[in-house]
């Protein structure tokens, strides 16, 4: 039986969120007219980190500053992001897309895989694909491309193709007619490096590369990346659909010197910057840690590491980095230069009851307190994790 894999993409998703967002308080709908989502919207130096079609049409794009923007189209619309609304709106996408499969991968937080290979019973996958973006647009308010393929790759590459609100086939038998005629940029896991170095080669289309021999291919790419490359060209991709991967077992975050440090101060300033961070993940996830570890990293690259039980649970960025301080009492002499300083935690749990002490720190209110102002910044700074995710959205086998 031939694989039936769909590749649901949400159409601008930061955008098309927002936008739903703002009809349901009322406000005229930003994707009609030039509009951006910016993390500052009173900040000209801030990245634009999705643009409407209107937008787009202007020449207005991702990663550029928005005072470009502006100067291009002194009326845009600029909108804040907002991560959480956005966590929302991926997952009631994602609940839909899971009643139609239960196997589903996320491949990001505007994206899925399904396997309907089982799941389809003789009905013509074309229609189910639009009931299901239907479904999607009538129940959530915003739109999304379904690709059909025999594989993961010919699925999400038939999503890429017309957009919005569109369903797509690319079967094997289409892979000639509808993939091969596109440029090597195309092709999933090409990048910019890629595509110049097989552009000065003669090697232009997705079919040039498929009909290429694998040596040759290989003096290009090397061996490895080049038996990917010949394999996807060609349409060809076993890989499977595979479920939601386990939760994290762990968090840890390390700090590597330019120069190896001797004084407390430096070397606590950083231990309580990766505090910080594991912290925030943790909170971010809804985890609450038992275990807490450190280690330190000496120039001659032998490690002191050390962890610890805290009594009950926490997410709280102090008790963390006390402990971590603690343990780097321990196992520190005070003189001998760091070159590295790592902390993590473990035995995670989403419980949120916490057994009262009598005995409870009377600061940590004030903890908690500043643990939220603290994720408070990190939210309003998401403009460029935003950004680091469009960028993503067409991956590359090369570093650029």
């Amino acid at each position: 039986m031939e694989r039936v894999i769909f590749h649901i993409d949400v159409n601008s998703a930061f955008l098309s969120w927002t936008a739903v967002k703002m009809l349901g308080e009322g406000h005229p709908d930003i994707r009609l007219v030039p509009s951006v989502v910016s993390g500052d919207p009173n900040d000209r130096r801030s990245i634009i980190t999705a643009a409407s079609i209107p937008a787009k049409k202007l020449g207005i794009k991702t990663a550029q500053p928005l005072s470009m923007a502006m100067r291009v189209c002194p009326t845009l619309v600029v909108v804040g992001g907002d991560w959480e609304w956005y966590k929302r709106c991926s997952e009631g996408f994602i609940e839909i897309c899971r009643s139609y499969s239960p196997v589903l991968q996320q491949f990001s937080i505007d994206e899925c895989f399904i396997d309907m290979t089982f799941r389809l019973y003789g009905k013509d996958p074309v229609e189910e694909a639009t009931r299901l973006k239907d479904e999607i647009k009538g129940r959530l308010g915003f739109t999304v491309n379904v690709g059909i393929g025999s594989n993961k790759l010919l699925a999400k590459m038939a999503s890429d193709f017309e957009k919005p609100d569109k369903v797509h086939t690319l079967l094997e038998s289409e892979v000639q007619e509808k993939m091969w005629p596109l440029g090597v940029r195309d092709l999933l896991w090409v990048g910019k490096k890629t595509e110049e170095k097989l552009l000065s080669y003669g090697i232009r289309t997705i079919g040039d590369l498929a009909n290429l021999g694998i040596e040759s291919l290989s003096r290009l790419v090397g061996k490895k990346f080049a038996f990917q490359l010949h394999e996807n060209a060609n349409g060809r991709d076993n890989s499977p659909v595979e479920t939601e991967s386990a939760e994290a077992k762990s968090y840890s975050a390390e700090r590597t010197f330019s120069k190896d440090l001797s004084e407390l101060k430096d070397i606590d300033r950083a231990l309580f910057n990766v505090a910080c961070v594991v912290a925030h993940r943790i909170r971010r996830d809804s985890f609450r840690a038992s275990t807490v570890s450190m280690f330190i990293k000496y120039k001659d690259f032998t490690v002191a590491q050390k962890q610890c039980q805290v009594p009950q649970p926490t997410d709280i960025t102090a008790v963390i980095l006390n402990e971590a301080r603690r343990m780097l009492s321990e196992v520190w002499d005070g003189v001998t230069p760091i070159r590295q300083v790592g902390l993590g935690v473990s035995k995670l749990t989403h419980e949120s009851y916490i057994q009262m002490s009598l005995f409870e720190d009377p600061k940590l209110e004030y903890y908690r307190e500043w643990d939220r102002q603290y994720d408070e910044r990190k939210a309003k700074a998401e403009d460029a994790r935003m950004l680091t995710y469009e960028r993503k959205k067409r991956p590359s086998g090369d570093s650029e």
